[in-house]
């Protein structure tokens, strides 16, 4: 499977977090190849600001390994984890991070924030405009 399958995956979470109201991001994990965790955002309906994908996905994973570590394993993620997802990517020790797009007001990566493991290996941009164009689409119709 390539990255752009998994990543087609956290689409289809984005769009339940959109049918749902809620910011538009969706997360899955894989490791030993297969699916340990899909996930997408649920702050609204939880009402806890830390339900964002990465935070359910990566529970979902370590209670399917039976685990607090997920080395070897690869969090797709559709937009750019935020400071607070970032370093629950640090302490859970996820072996590579996929993003789609870039969050410019709060990504660790846009802002620069040196937080993740140094052999954690990071990919940008798979499905970039798919990514932005449903969040671009879920906050105009909040502008609305």
């Amino acid at each position: 499977m390539t990255d752009e399958y998994y990543m087609r995956l956290a689409l289809a979470e984005a769009q339940k977090a959109y049918d749902a109201d809620e910011v538009p991001i969706g997360a899955i994990i894989t490791g030993a190849d297969k699916i340990l965790a899909k996930a997408w955002n649920q702050s609204e309906l939880l009402q806890d600001p830390t339900a964002h994908a990465e935070m359910l996905a990566i529970t979902s994973a370590c209670n399917s390994l039976g685990a607090k570590y997920l080395e070897d394993c690869t969090l797709y993620v559709t937009v750019e984890p935020c400071a607070m997802c970032a370093g629950a990517i640090f302490w859970s020790q996820l072996s590579r991070l996929v993003f789609g797009a870039y969050e410019p007001k709060s990504g660790f990566y846009t802002r620069k924030l040196d937080i993740l493991l140094d052999k954690t290996i990071i990919t940008r941009g798979i499905l970039e405009s798919e990514s932005a164009s449903l969040m671009k689409s879920f906050f105009k119709a909040k502008r609305k």
